[in-house]
């Protein structure tokens, strides 16, 4: 390991003996062995309180993603394209609030942004039960996306500390568990649509906003974060100027729309490309989400330095051509035939989605400096959050709309960038050799 990932690695045993050291506790903490050591429950304190937070939060995210687009248009009565301008415009403006509060957690501690942004996140979707007007509509959820944004940016630093030493494993086990959050809160809204009246839609509504309450009161006792010392070299946007992060963050925004194919692209490809059953549809992402909660951890094994974080990210690369080019072949095939080949493909997708999350996460952490975590963090946020905004309707342009080919174009496109971002990867590990601080 060269000086910069030794010193990398030392920062974050740093940051995890404070948070332990604050917190008290032992591993362990009184929970039975066998649930710490199968990586059910994390190790220490703090980790379980940020997991705890993420779980609740999680629920209510999944709650409003379920059942927001209905309360609009069934109870409130707002058009349907009005929703989908509103939810597009308040994601894209929501962005910008990602590295100016990544800066104020960095330079202010990232648990107290955190529970700020989470707490105006409440107030601003339980406003949503007084809208009745495309305007005000607009105007709440540009605030829930701005603080949502916020958290976000606040999230990375806080998860870096408290998941010390190898903060991309602990991040693997919360994207695990966030899956299961985000099923839960799916149900929940199952059954509020299944009433379909406005007292149900307005309790989803709430429900969502006390999740976020509860979370920033579990949040609230994990131990501060202390800032970390800047550098007297380091100027005010750090991350702005560093051109191998910003070609990393449009890279990997790149290679989020992934995340897209399997829930957006894949159930109007079975139902009007091929002969599959339209139950096939849920049983597809059932298979995804099953494979991410019970694998995700494991797949980030060995991912613990920039380097290979680069080689996995690779392998995802060539993961994805398969998998599109399997999803490709399924149209126009025999029934039994399309459901064979679009589940081997949905497989080999997952396998990929898993090594591209795992090696995003070491990336975001590893490249960018211990003393500007957070203002990187929102900075990598907005190439996800961008991959969100264009995914749809360029899966829709090429998958959907030149059918098999198109396919293979996005599969090629992720490939091409799987080769690309080692080569990143490479050239910001030089970039860093050379700065001071």
């Amino acid at each position: 390991m060269d000086t910069s990932e030794q010193r990398r690695h030392n920062e974050r045993d740093g940051h995890a003996g404070r948070a332990e050291a604050a917190a008290g506790e032992a591993p362990g903490g009184g929970l039975p062995a066998w649930l710490v050591a199968r990586g059910l429950i994390p190790e220490t304190g703090p980790k379980r309180l940020l997991a705890a937070a993420t779980f609740i939060n999680m629920i209510g995210k999944g709650l409003f993603m379920a059942g927001a687009a209905l309360f609009f248009t069934r109870s409130v009565g707002i058009p349907v394209a009005q929703v989908g301008l509103a939810l597009g415009a308040a994601a894209l403006i929501g962005l910008v609030a990602g590295i100016p509060v990544g800066h104020l957690a960095d330079r202010r501690g990232p648990r107290e942004v955190y529970r700020i942004a989470v707490v105006v996140q409440a107030l601003a979707v339980a406003a949503l039960v007084f809208v009745h007007t495309f305007p005000w509509l607009i105007a709440a959820m540009c605030v829930a996306e701005l603080a949502n944004s916020a958290g976000t940016a606040a999230r990375g630093p806080l998860t870096r500390a408290v998941g010390a030493p190898n903060p991309t494993r602990y991040r693997s086990y919360l994207r695990a568990l966030n899956n299961i959050a985000a099923g839960c809160g799916a149900l929940a809204a199952g059954v509020v649509v299944q009433l379909d009246t406005r007292t149900a839609y307005v309790s989803l509504i709430l429900g969502n906003a006390v999740a976020f309450l509860v979370c920033a009161a579990i949040a609230s006792r994990i131990p501060p974060v202390p800032p970390v010392n800047v550098p007297e070299e380091s100027g005010r946007w750090l991350a702005l100027k560093d051109k191998p992060y910003v070609v990393l963050t449009a890279l990997d925004g790149i290679m989020s729309i992934q995340t897209q194919v399997l829930i957006f692209a894949l159930p109007l490809w079975i139902i009007g490309h091929t002969e599959a059953p339209r139950w096939f549809v849920g049983a597809s992402v059932a298979v995804n989400t099953a494979l991410v909660v019970c694998l995700q951890v494991r797949a980030s094994r060995g991912i613990d330095s920039n380097r290979a974080a680069g080689r996995v990210v690779r392998r995802a690369g060539v993961a994805f051509l398969i998998a599109t080019a399997l999803i490709a072949a399924a149209g126009g095939a025999p029934g039994w035939v399309a459901v064979v080949v679009v589940a081997l493909g949905v497989v080999v997708h997952t396998v990929g989605e898993l090594w591209h999350t795992a090696a995003s996460f070491e990336l975001s952490f590893g490249l960018a400096p211990a003393h500007a975590q957070g203002q990187y963090s929102g900075l990598y946020g907005i190439g996800q959050g961008l991959s969100n905004a264009i995914g749809p309707p360029l899966l829709g342009l090429v998958c959907i709309g030149w059918g098999e080919p198109g396919w293979l174009v996005m599969g090629a496109l992720f490939l091409v960038v799987g080769q690309l971002m080692p080569h990143v990867v490479n050239w910001s590990d030089r970039t860093r050799a050379h700065t001071p601080g």
